[in-house]
């Protein structure tokens, strides 16, 4: 493949990427955790399962794209030929502690971007055989249809989705945060998977989601789906306390009081 691609042929890329890898994946899961290491933390865990689905990955953007760039999360990729008009974004297994304790909650997640920032992205959810995907200004969609956040219920009616750190301190600050929202809003749930989450709140299973300390890897990909489905991400920035910056998204009438709630 040479020469600018169409929308068409980087989701197609993107997805049988995702796909590959979460075949994989579900041939593993399961079965006995090999080659299982601690990374920013002793509980920031990766596997041979992990770094597996990325070269595979990686092996199938290199041989349909070959000179862009890659960004994964188990350190793959490389930094493109030359001024790389497109930049990959990949994390091969999001939810690794889901998967090594036999927890049907992970996904593959894969992002594209170029000059004018996110293009297209893909979430695959391979327990369920879901695939999500996103291209920039075109929309998002589950398996043919297409995704939308309708009207969003006030904020104390609203299902949140969140996610802890593996520092623990940061996951303290979490803790004390999530006992201010808890009580403002309907419930709080927490699924392990951040990219799946963000897909999710994309197809309307949860009303918004936030989450500090997030790598690019983590919401790439998920970020797109959102915001083509019409609803708002953002950022807040580290607190004076020392916090990570905390990834904030959700239908696009509850983005700011839910920041405003999160900065109080």
């Amino acid at each position: 493949m040479s020469g600018p691609p169409t929308d068409a042929a980087l989701v197609a890329l993107a997805t049988d990427a995702a796909r590959a890898a979460g075949d994989l994946l579900a041939e593993r899961f399961g079965g006995p955790a090999r080659g299982v290491e601690s990374k920013s933390s002793r509980t920031d865990l990766v596997s041979d399962a992990d770094r597996d689905a990325e070269a595979l990955i990686l092996d199938m953007i290199a041989a349909g794209r070959p000179g862009d760039a890659i960004v994964a999360e188990e350190g793959g990729g490389a930094d493109g030929v030359g001024d790389a008009a497109l930049r990959w974004v990949i994390d091969p297994l999001d939810g690794t502690t889901n998967f090594l304790w036999g927890i049907p909650h992970w996904s593959v997640s894969i992002a594209v971007s170029d000059a004018e920032g996110p293009r297209v992205g893909v979430v695959h959810d391979p327990t369920r055989g879901e695939t999500f995907t996103a291209v920039r200004g075109a929309g998002a969609d589950l398996g043919g249809r297409p995704l939308w956040l309708d009207d969003a219920p006030a904020l104390a009616e609203a299902l949140v989705g969140t996610g802890f750190n593996y520092r623990a301190d940061e996951r303290a600050r979490q803790g004390a945060r999530a006992a201010a929202v808890l009580p403002a809003v309907r419930d709080i749930r927490r699924f392990g998977s951040a990219a799946l989450d963000l897909a999710w709140l994309a197809a309307g299973r949860m009303d918004a989601y936030y989450e500090s300390g997030l790598n690019e890897w983590d919401w790439a990909a998920g970020r797109l789906l959102v915001t083509e489905a019409g609803g708002t991400v953002g950022e807040l920035p580290s607190g004076a306390d020392g916090g990570l910056p905390c990834v904030v998204a959700a239908r696009a009438p509850l983005y700011a009081p839910l920041l405003a709630l999160l900065g109080s």
